[in-house]
C-alpha cells in the first residue's frame, strides 16, 4: 500500500467533492476481499472503474469532470477477488505532483493557463484521463471526453500518453467501438474549433489506418457513436459547444433545437462525403446501446433525451446545472437506407442511461440490453437505484431495485466463457451505501437479474464515484 497527504479538504463545501464524491487518498493493494455469497467458478477476469479523484484541492470551483482519473480494479480469479486502485499518473498531474499542489484550473476558468515553467511539455490544458478503459491490440487506454489515450498496464501502472505514432492530431472521446471479429477500433474526436468532428480507424494491430474530417454545421457536443458490420453511425444533435462562455460567460453547451437533429450513416472507411444525414425529432443521445444492418435498415439504439439541459454554466451554479442533467429514455431508431428515412421510437419512459450490452456482439443484432435506471427521485446520472435489462424479443423490461440510500454504477457485462446464449453471464456494478459510506461490488446473474446479487464484494473502503466500467476476461 502507499499512501498520500488528505490534501483534498473541500474548504469550499463544493458539492462534487462531497458524499460518494470525496477523494480517497491512498493507494491500496488489497490481496483478498470480504465476499458475501459466491462467486460464479467461471467468473475469471477483471473489472474496472474509471473516474474522477483529484490528487489535490481545486484551485476554485470545481466540477466531477475536473478530477484526476482513479483506476480501481477488482480481480476475479478462482473463486478470489483481490482490489487495487492507482492514480492515471497524466504528465499534467506528474507537474502538479512535482510541484505538491493543483497547477490546472478546471472546466470553469479553462482558458487560465498554468505558468509554463511549472507543467513543462504537460501543456496548458489538462487531460485528466478519468472517463472510461478499454482494451485494444493488447494494450489498456485510459480515455478522456477530448483527451489523448493514456496506456496503463493491467496492474493500473500508467506508461504514457499514447497519440499512435504521431497520427493522431488530437484527443479522441471515450467511446470507441471495437469489432469483436475484425479488431478494429473505431473512434471520434469533436472539436469546439473547426474541423468540429473527426473520424477514425486503427487496425487489429493497433494502428492508424484512417481518418476522415466530417462536416458538421456547428460545433456539438458527440459523444458516442456506433458501428454495424459495415457502417460507422454519427448523432448531430443541436447540443452546442460555446467556448465564448470561458470568458463572456453563460452556458458551455447548449440545446438550440432549430439546428435540428439528425443521424448520419457512412461506410465504415468511407470518406466525407459518403456520409448520408437523415432528420429525425430534435433530441439527444449521450449513450448508445448497440447498432446493426439488415434488409436495408440500420438499426440503433439508446437513451434519448427530447429536451437536454448539460448545464456547464460557467457564470451560473456550474455543480447544481450539471448535477441536474436529465436521462434520457429507452429508444430505437430505424433508418431505411433505400428511402432515405429515420424513425424514433421510445419503448419506455424510465429515466436511465449508461447502455451496455454484450461487447462480444459490437455491430450485429442483440436481443438484451442493460442500463443504469432512477425510480426513486432521480440524482446524478451515474448514480442509478436500479439495475435494467430489456428483451428486445419480448419487450420485456426486468428491473432490480438496490434499495433507499443506495447508488448503482454502471453495469458491464461479463460473458460466461462456456455460455452459448447471448445473455448467458453476469452484471458487474458497484453498489454505494450512502448512509454506511461503503461500497461492494455486485455480481448478478443476467438471466435472473429480479433476484439481485448473487455475490458481493465488500470494498476495503468507499469507491468512489465513477464514470465508465469494463471487464477484461482472465487471460487463457
Amino acid at each position: 500500500m502507499s499512501a498520500t497527504p488528505d490534501v483534498v479538504t473541500n474548504t469550499h463545501q463544493q458539492p462534487f467533492l462531497s458524499g460518494q464524491m470525496t477523494p480517497v487518498s491512498d493507494e491500496l493493494d488489497v490481496p483478498s476481499c470480504k465476499v458475501t455469497g459466491e462467486i460464479p467458478a467461471s467468473l475469471r477476469g477483471k473489472f474496472v472503474q474509471n473516474g474522477p479523484n483529484p490528487r489535490f484541492e481545486p484551485q476554485g470551483r470545481y466540477h466531477m469532470f475536473d478530477g484526476d482519473g482513479m483506476l480501481h480494479a477488482v480481480d476475479f480469479k478462482d473463486g478470489s477477488v483481490s482490489y487495487k486502485n492507482r492514480w492515471i499518473r497524466t504528465p499534467m498531474l506528474e507537474a502538479e505532483i512535482r510541484a505538491g499542489r493543483a497547477l490546472y484550473p478546471g472546466l470553469a476558468d479553462l482558458m487560465n493557463f498554468p505558468d509554463p515553467a511549472l507543467v513543462g511539455d504537460a501543456g496548458p490544458i489538462k487531460n485528466p484521463a478519468n472517463t472510461h478503459i478499454v482494451k485494444h491490440a493488447g494494450k489498456f487506454l485510459a480515455l478522456y471526453e477530448t483527451g489523448l489515450p493514456v496506456e496503463v498496464t493491467a496492474d493500473l501502472e500508467t506508461l504514457g500518453v499514447r497519440d499512435f505514432d504521431g497520427k493522431l492530431p488530437s484527443g479522441i472521446t471515450a467511446h470507441p467501438r471495437i469489432d469483436p471479429v475484425t479488431q478494429e477500433m473505431f473512434f471520434f474526436a469533436y472539436s469546439p474549433f473547426p474541423p468540429y468532428l473527426r473520424y477514425f480507424v486503427a487496425d487489429a494491430q493497433g494502428r492508424l489506418v484512417h481518418s476522415v474530417d466530417l462536416a458538421t454545421p456547428a460545433p456539438t457536443m458527440i459523444h458516442d457513436f456506433l458501428i454495424t458490420d459495415e457502417h460507422a453511425v454519427f448523432l448531430d444533435s443541436p447540443l452546442v459547444l460555446n467556448m465564448n462562455a470561458i470568458n463572456e460567460g453563460g452556458p458551455m453547451v447548449s440545446f438550440k433545437p432549430e439546428n435540428g437533429t439528425r443521424l448520419g450513416v457512412m461506410p465504415r472507411f468511407g470518406q466525407a462525403d459518403d456520409i448520408i444525414w437523415h432528420d429525425i425529432e430534435n433530441g439527444h443521445v449521450q449513450h448508445f446501446w448497440n447498432g446493426w444492418h439488415e434488409n436495408g435498415i440500420v438499426e440503433v439504439s439508446g437513451t434519448f433525451n427530447s429536451n437536454p439541459q448539460f448545464g456547464m454554466d460557467t457564470d451560473g451554479d456550474m455543480d447544481d446545472s450539471s448535477a441536474s442533467a436529465q436521462a434520457g429514455v429507452a429508444t430505437r431508431f430505424k433508418i431505411d437506407l433505400a428511402k432515405g428515412k429515420a424513425t424514433v421510437e421510445k419503448f419506455d419512459d424510465m429515466e436511465g442511461d449508461f447502455c451496455r450490452f454484450n461487447d462480444e456482439m459490437n455491430g450485429v443484432r442483440t436481443r438484451h440490453h442493460y442500463m443504469g435506471g432512477f425510480q426513486d427521485e432521480r440524482g446524478i446520472i451515474g448514480q442509478f437505484d436500479t439495475l435494467v435489462k430489456y428483451d428486445d424479443q419480448t419487450n420485456g423490461r426486468e428491473t432490480w431495485y438496490s434499495g433507499k440510500n443506495h447508488h448503482l454504477g454502471e453495469a458491464v457485462f461479463a460473458p460466461n466463457p462456456g455460455g452459448a446464449a447471448e445473455d448467458d453471464g453476469w452484471l458487474v456494478f458497484t453498489d454505494h451505501d450512502h448512509v454506511e459510506n461503503t461500497t461492494d461490488v455486485c455480481v448478478v446473474d443476467a438471466q435472473n437479474l429480479e433476484a439481485g446479487p448473487i455475490a458481493r464484494v465488500h470494498m476495503p473502503r468507499k469507491v468512489p464515484f465513477g464514470f465508465h466500467v469494463n471487464w477484461f476476461k482472465a487471460e487463457a
